[in-house]
């Protein structure tokens, strides 16, 4: 039987950022993989960059001006489709771990503090910072571009590493306090109205 430390190894900050990164790096040469399995630590990370991976180039997509409406309508839909799956993700991500907190019994107190985000979200952000840290890396590199490009791109690349390694400090912390019950931990669920027909007027009202 796996311990606490083990079952939560594969949500370390550091190991999260490095397989985001190659994730990254591989898939600007191959395409989004998405996983086999949706349900295991890393199944279930790699679902959340696939998701953000898909997403940030159906947005670079979406904002073209040379093509025919149809096809911003068309990027707009599978927006809305990839945004529900990352959403999920999160929440998956997040179930996960109350139940690993639920089966190892750690119940903290009714008045122990609460995170204002949860593991899930932090990892998605991670997840996208990887993803600006790629592409601003792209801008600093480029050949077609002057001095001044570069400059920018340079100093936001320096925000952006900064934001990624508070990030990463940021997981590792609360997954050590939900462990020894100093934080408690809850799954919010998103409802994302917008998506389902029974509460969207515009979609119901319709009919």
């Amino acid at each position: 039987m796996q311990s606490l430390t083990e079952l939560f190894t594969p949500f370390t900050g550091v190991r999260i950022v490095e397989w985001f990164t190659d994730l990254s790096e591989l898939w600007h040469n191959t395409g989004p993989i998405e996983p086999d399995d949706h349900l295991s630590p890393k199944g279930m990370t790699q679902w959340i960059h696939y998701n953000n991976f898909t997403l940030w180039h159906l947005e670079d997509d979406a904002r073209r001006v040379n093509v025919e409406a149809k096809e911003i309508v068309s990027c707009k839909r599978k927006i809305d489709t990839y945004n529900q799956q990352r959403n999920d993700a999160i929440e998956r991500i997040d179930v996960w771990i109350a139940n690993v907190l639920e089966n190892a019994d750690i119940h903290p107190e009714e008045e122990t503090e609460m995170n204002s985000e949860t593991p899930g979200s932090i990892i998605d952000r991670l997840s996208i910072v990887c993803l600006k840290i790629y592409h601003m890396s792209e801008q600093l590199h480029r050949n077609d571009v002057d001095k001044e490009h570069k400059k920018v791109a340079g100093l936001r690349l320096a925000i952006l590493n900064e934001q990624r390694d508070d990030l990463t400090k940021a997981l590792d912390k609360l997954i050590l306090d939900l462990r020894q019950a100093k934080k408690r931990h809850k799954v919010y669920r998103q409802f994302k109205m917008y998506n389902d027909p029974r509460f969207n007027p515009s979609l119901y009202k319709s009919k």
